[in-house]
C-alpha cells in the first residue's frame, strides 16, 4: 500500500528554519519524482518543489532561494529544508510523487496522500 508519512513541521518564528521529511512506502520510489505541497488556511493545495529522478528540482517562485528539497532514494525518503520561513509559509505541507506520461506531468499518480505536517510561522 502506498503511503506518505511526512514530519518535520512546527511553530516557529519568521526567519528561522525547518526541515521536513518524508518516508514513502509502497512503491519504486527511486523510479519517481518526488515532490512536496502545502495547503494554506483557505487555499488550493499548491506545489512548492519537486525532484526528478535525475536530482533537477523546480520550485514555486515564492520559496526560490529559500527551500531546498532533496532525497534519498536508499531511505525512501524526501526532505525540504525550509529556510528565512515568513508567515505567509503557514500550511500543511505533505509530499507526493510525480511520473511522466505522454500527456505531460501526472502528479500523484497513485492518488493517496499523507496527513502532512503542519508548519506555522508566527511570532
Amino acid at each position: 500500500q502506498v503511503q506518505f508519512v511526512e514530519s518535520g513541521g512546527g511553530l516557529v518564528q519568521p526567519g528561522r528554519s525547518l526541515r521536513l521529511s518524508c518516508v514513502a512506502s509502497g512503491f519504486a520510489f527511486s523510479r519517481y519524482a518526488a515532490s512536496w505541497y502545502r495547503q494554506a488556511p483557505g487555499k488550493e493545495r499548491e506545489l512548492v518543489a519537486v525532484i526528478g529522478i535525475d536530482g533537477r528540482t523546480g520550485y514555486e517562485d515564492s520559496v526560490k532561494g529559500r527551500f531546498t528539497i532533496s532525497r534519498d532514494n536508499d531511505k525512501s525518503s524526501v526532505y525540504l529544508q525550509m529556510n528565512t520561513l515568513k508567515p505567509e509559509d503557514t500550511a500543511v505541507s505533505s509530499c507526493n510523487s510525480g511520473t511522466s506520461a505522454r500527456s505531460g506531468y501526472i502528479p500523484n499518480p497513485s492518488g493517496v496522500w499523507g496527513q502532512g505536517t503542519h508548519v506555522t510561522v508566527s511570532s
